[in-house]
């Protein structure tokens, strides 16, 4: 165990000293110290539950009664690799869980009237693997040697339900996606575009670790939720919407309005980068954007992305109000507004990845 996660439980749990003999040839298995491990490990049952686990899909694990992990499956060493034989699952998972789901842990396993079982949700992630949600399960295993009524350690499964949660997130993202489509004659492929320049974006800011918040969660969302950026047109009158030529000044002060409408309809939606993404792509770098001026770093990593991927593609699209520009154009254009527009990492970061960006142009292309 390390010393971060030792700290982390510091006060909530007091952690026995394992015994420090072990006899290393009692079993096949990778093993911690302790005459109560080697005890588990051979007992008959234990072997049993070894056996059958041992090949199952699903992420198993052995625990003693201090809860240190003893054993696991390869399914459970491929999903959480840094959670190794001999460490604790309450210090390591501690962060994941929190102060009163760990509380919540222990008075379940060490209740009778709960059958010394424990059944919980985990989240977790790091910077390198996207997020992984787990309906976990702690059962208590019986065969004390000294006869008493109390688990001599635990069984956990890890029931990774991430993609099903996810399904049904991105489902009900698209149902309201699809509704402004019907709104917007001119969308064409230009979410999906969008959707497209922004994960290159993050993609490559991730491999250079230009910001700390771009993690494999930040990449997966921004591929999918850049294109939530214009949901706030369904309030838009059709009349201006998608009216031939320029706006006047009374009606662009209503179509500005779709970034609120856009963040307000995503305001209850689980996760925030929707609602950011909507609400202030149309803001600039040096504060004179909309609806609010924000500058700078005032204004979520998530929109400023979107905002240089939805003028590429604007600027390459032909619209009702517009003809198309060819992309040595719309790249001169995006130059221009490093700085002033758009983020200068991100600017920058657009001038090398510029052909990349005219290539999901070409690949996506309206029919």
């Amino acid at each position: 165990m390390t010393e971060e996660h030792t700290n982390d439980v510091e006060g909530l749990i007091e952690l026995e000293e394992i015994l420090p003999e072990e006899n290393e040839e009692s079993s096949t298995v990778d093993m911690a110290p302790g005459e109560e491990k080697v005890f588990l490990l051979e007992n008959p049952c234990t072997q049993r539950l070894i056996h059958s686990f041992t090949t199952h899909r699903m992420p198993w694990v052995l625990l003693d009664k201090k809860l240190n992990l003893l054993w696991r499956n390869d399914a459970h060493a491929t999903v959480y690799p840094e959670f190794k034989p001999g460490d604790n699952f309450i210090a390591y998972f501690y962060k994941y869980l929190g102060e009163e789901e760990v509380g919540h842990i222990y008075r379940s396993i060490l209740s009778k009237e709960q059958g010394y079982s424990y059944q919980g949700k985990l989240e977790y992630k790091t910077v390198e693997r996207a997020k992984i949600i787990a309906n976990i399960t702690l059962s208590p295993l019986f065969f004390d040697p000294d006869g008493k009524d109390t688990p001599t350690g635990f069984v956990c499964h890890f029931d990774d339900v991430t993609s099903d949660i996810q399904n049904i997130l991105q489902q009900t993202f698209k149902s309201l996606l699809e509704a402004s489509k019907l709104k917007d004659n001119d969308t064409g492929n230009h979410i999906e575009r969008v959707n497209a320049y922004s994960a290159l974006l993050a993609e490559f800011f991730f491999r250079k670790r230009s910001f700390p918040q771009i993690d494999q969660d930040f990449i997966n969302d921004i591929r999918f939720l850049a294109a939530m950026h214009d949901v706030g047109k369904i309030g838009t009158p059709d009349d201006i919407l998608n009216k031939k030529g320029p706006l006047e000044p009374w009606e662009w002060d209503i179509m500005k309005e779709h970034t609120k409408n856009g963040a307000f309809l995503l305001s209850t939606y689980p996760n925030p980068m929707a609602k950011e993404i909507a609400l202030s792509h149309h803001e600039k770098w040096d504060g004179t954007g909309y609806p609010y001026g924000l500058a700078e770093e005032m204004i979520p990593l998530s929109a400023r992305i979107v905002a240089l991927s939805d003028v590429y593609d604007a600027l390459r699209s032909k619209r009702s109000y517009k003809d198309s520009i060819q992309h040595e154009g719309a790249r001169a254009i995006i130059e221009k507004g490093i700085g002033s527009h758009f983020d200068p990492r991100i600017g920058k970061a657009f001038l090398e990845l510029d052909k990349e960006f005219d290539n999901i142009y070409s690949r996506l292309a309206d029919s």
